[in-house]
């Protein structure tokens, strides 16, 4: 920040404009000389400001995930039971009908 031709640092501190430069060297040639290792904890720092920040919209949105499949899968789950005991009651009901078929229909002179 500059004001009056006089920089100012994160200390409070007035320098002058030379003397900032001759301690810290220029600022564009501080973004480009960046090792990998600190490329590697930039990114990571960024990383971890965004969780930092979302955490709680990223934990509700896997609940309400999570609770879909869930449901999904229970909803599944309990269709297929459901239409297996429904073929065992058909089943029952057809040999009841082959039995009624081979004796034939009941009148009140044949039974």
């Amino acid at each position: 920040m500059q004001s009056d031709g006089v920089w100012h640092n994160w200390v409070g501190k007035k320098k002058s404009g030379k003397q900032d430069m001759a301690e810290h060297g220029t600022p564009e040639s501080a973004k480009t000389t960046l090792t990998a290792a600190e490329k590697q904890l930039l990114i990571h720092r960024k990383q971890l400001d965004y969780w930092q920040k979302n955490a709680a919209r990223i934990r509700r949105r896997n609940l309400l995930t999570g609770l879909t499949i869930g449901a999904f899968v229970i909803s599944m789950f309990s269709y297929t039971i459901y239409s297996v005991k429904q073929e065992k009651i058909m089943d029952e009901i057809d040999d009841e009908a082959r039995i009624h078929i081979i004796r034939g229909p009941r009148t009140g002179a044949n039974s």
